[in-house]
């Protein structure tokens, strides 16, 4: 993969509210991910930026160089509800450029100093450089650590993830959060279908985040759309030719339809009580028997 660039940036704000999610406010220190997954759902933010989600959004890295002080700024605010805040929502915050430029611990910084409750999800053992701050604002506040895990299989993740660090490390950057008192576990997301969605590969990875100590597990499946499907559809063509026909017939829209995320999601569950492991989802009432016969589109493939 040709050599990556980095273009410094200033922003105006820096915590940003959301909706429709299970949090209020997230950060992204950085715009643009080198970590080059095949199913990001962020490739669709470059456009913005008048560059494409394919090679660019890989290639062409958007650091917020002032985002440490902007932080301070905005959670010295008389009108900051105190609210946990999740770092990393659409970047990786520990993606190779943080290695330079220590936005992400810089951003840490100032949390611990207002004592202000944070979470971060990232695909990288690089969180661990940060685990003094870390295990201070596990005691002043709260701080959670969400570590991506989509599969164990090392040949499918050197497909889907070329340039993050392998799962196993992640697993084991569980281990050292939670031996220092850093709530830490497992987002297993995304739940690609035809790929990662059968139970031996979902085990796996649910049995590993159980016996690297991790305090809970949580999962999505996976979403098209404009800006993602134009960049996955094509993986899946060249590399898994047999499941295009089933990603046609499954993704009429951006989700796959409720019959499949509810089947997935309950067997997420069954295994999560199976490993004695929590997780964030409610047990989800399985899907009519001919309903799960078209899962078997992917089963046979």
């Amino acid at each position: 993969m040709p050599r990556f660039a980095v273009r410094e940036i200033r922003s105006k704000s820096i915590i940003n509210r959301v909706q429709g999610m299970p949090f209020n406010w997230s950060i992204n220190p950085y715009r643009g991910c080198r970590h080059a997954c095949v199913y990001c759902y962020a490739r669709p933010t470059h456009e913005y930026l008048g560059l494409g989600g394919g090679q660019e959004f890989e290639e062409v890295i958007f650091a917020k160089i002032n985002a440490p002080e902007q932080v301070r700024v905005e959670l010295s605010r008389r009108g900051w509800p105190g609210e946990t805040v999740v770092i990393g929502t659409a970047t990786d915050p520990y993606q190779q450029a943080e290695s330079r430029y220590l936005l992400t611990r810089g951003i840490l910084e100032a949390f611990r100093d207002f004592r202000n409750p944070v979470s971060i999800t990232t695909k990288s053992p690089m969180v661990l450089r940060d685990l003094d701050l870390l295990s201070e604002l596990a005691i002043s506040a709260e701080a959670t650590v969400c570590l991506t895990v989509t599969t164990l299989d090392e040949r499918l993740w050197r497909l889907i993830e070329p340039t993050t660090a392998k799962p196993k490390k992640r697993l084991e950057a569980i281990s050292s959060l939670v031996d220092r008192g850093v709530r830490a576990g497992v987002l297993l997301s995304p739940i690609l279908p035809g790929l990662t969605d059968d139970e031996g590969h979902l085990e796996e990875v649910i049995a590993a985040a159980a016996g690297h100590g991790a305090q809970f597990v949580s999962s999505n499946t996976l979403r098209l759309g404009p800006g993602i499907s134009e960049f996955y559809l094509p993986f899946i063509e060249r590399e898994f030719p047999k499941l295009r026909k089933a990603y046609r017939d499954l993704y009429r829209g951006n989700y796959a339809p409720g019959f499949y995320t509810e089947t997935i999601q309950k067997r997420v569950e069954d295994l999560r009580e199976k490993h004695r492991i929590s997780g964030e989802r409610r047990p989800i009432k399985p899907a009519m028997a001919p309903r799960d016969q078209q899962l078997a589109l992917f089963q046979a493939a």
